[in-house]
């Protein structure tokens, strides 16, 4: 058994949930902490208990990538695993955008959950092996698309990883404060260079210190990750 996590599981078939609670208490010694049904349970479980991570699905009641969003810059340290059926790269690419750390397809093993919940422990992040491609063609032909045009289209991580990049931060302190491994800032890193078509990260704190600091408003970096 794996050392105890602190999971809530917000889905709205109930069978599904007690399923994946027994998963959890199997593998992670004890049962979904909380459960929810719709978008809104998102921040209010979130805010409410001692959380380690959400296993979210997509096809709930409500703006689920809206509450993503805000539940990832507002508490970062709380990890975010997709569980959905949807094989769409483009929905994997806007959830992986929105703050989530995982997307897992639901027609695969129970080891990919919990494959997922330990890479996010370990401030990685995770896609259902048998879609990992998909999702990754879709980042860079996404990638390519905004390199051609003048948008900015900072996702929730990106633009957390640029403000702390102007304090002055190093991979491993960003990985700090953001709850993620310092190879999954480099990662972040290696993407930014590119949509800002640049090769250093001089040349890429340079390109953002021109950008609009209203591009950044909406990015919260919590005080309680310093």
């Amino acid at each position: 058994m794996l050392a105890a996590c602190s999971i809530a599981v917000i889905d709205d078939h109930p069978m599904l949930v007690e399923g994946l609670s027994a998963v959890l208490e199997r593998n992670f010694g004890a049962p979904a902490l909380a459960r929810g049904c719709e978008a809104s349970d998102i921040a209010q479980i979130a805010s409410t208990y001692p959380l380690d991570a959400l296993i979210v699905d997509l096809g709930m009641p409500g703006d689920v990538l809206s509450e993503i969003s805000a539940a990832a810059k507002a508490m970062p340290r709380i990890k975010i695993i997709i569980f959905t059926a949807s094989t769409d790269p483009e929905l994997a690419r806007k959830c992986l955008d929105a703050g989530a750390s995982a997307y897992v397809l639901k027609g695969t093993s129970s080891d990919d959950l919990v494959d997922a919940i330990i890479a996010t422990m370990k401030g990685q992040i995770f896609v259902s092996p048998s879609f990992s491609s998909d999702v990754i063609g879709r980042f860079k032909e996404h990638a390519e698309a905004v390199r051609g045009t003048r948008e900015l289209n900072l996702s929730v991580r990106e633009g957390q990883i640029l403000r702390l990049l102007l304090l002055g931060k190093n991979n491993q302190d960003i990985g700090r404060v953001l709850c993620l491994s310092e190879k999954t800032i480099k990662g972040y890193m290696m993407h930014l260079k590119f949509k800002f078509n640049v090769k250093t990260r001089l040349e890429l704190v340079l390109a953002v210190q021109k950008i609009d600091p209203s591009a950044f408003e909406e990015l919260d970096i919590p005080e309680r990750s310093q």
